[in-house]
């Protein structure tokens, strides 16, 4: 794994927003390395680099909008010459709850733009990606796809703030674990997060 890349939409509109988790994700590693994001035009996004040699990975942050997250991250694969298994997408992801995580290795977009435009761009669903619960806005089909949009753009509720900062937390823990023992062995730990609110 060499390309972090967090899916999200630019502005200050944007910021906090359930589908800006994966920006967030970046954000804590690139304050946890205390270095800084810079505008890089060639690939329309924020990119940070943390650690060193074989351990340095690069953190980008496309700001296309997350229906053409593709383009930026197609752009940073071509010009650092990687391939798309050294890549990991985080992402927000609806049908999983808060506090629950899955890393897969490649997988379908499951009706999620961003990853629809990064399978478009890299021309194949072969890359690593870590999905993010958010929760689901309804139960019923009909009712979940009426609040689809209003939800993601929302922003987590005070309540779900202790919960979203464990789940960061583990995520950014998770991200050296994949760098030191590969997918499989991180995803072990990972994919069986549970993160739960403290009862009232």
């Amino acid at each position: 794994m060499r390309l972090v890349v967090g899916l999200g939409n630019p502005g200050s509109r944007y910021r906090d927003t359930r589908h800006n988790v994966g920006f967030m994700v970046l954000e804590r590693l690139a304050c946890e390395a205390a270095v800084s994001f810079r505008q890089q035009a060639k690939f329309q996004g924020l990119l940070a680099e943390v650690g060193l040699g074989s351990q340095r990975l690069r953190l980008l942050m496309p700001h296309t909008y997350m229906n053409d997250s593709g383009r930026s991250i197609r752009a940073a694969l071509d010009w650092f010459s990687l391939q798309p298994a050294q890549l990991l997408v985080v992402v927000d992801d609806m049908d999983l709850p808060l506090g629950r995580l899955r890393l897969r290795a490649r997988g379908s977009a499951g009706g999620h733009n961003g990853l629809r435009s990064a399978i478009a761009h890299l021309g194949t669903e072969a890359f690593p990606r870590l999905r993010i619960g958010i929760g689901a806005p309804a139960d019923t089909p009909a009712e979940r796809r009426a609040r689809t949009v209003g939800h993601v753009l929302g922003r987590f509720a005070p309540q779900e703030q202790p919960l979203l900062e464990d789940v960061l937390t583990e995520v950014t823990a998770g991200i050296s674990l994949i760098q030191r023992l590969g997918l499989e062995r991180a995803g072990n730990r990972l994919n069986g997060f549970r993160a739960q609110a403290a009862s009232a």
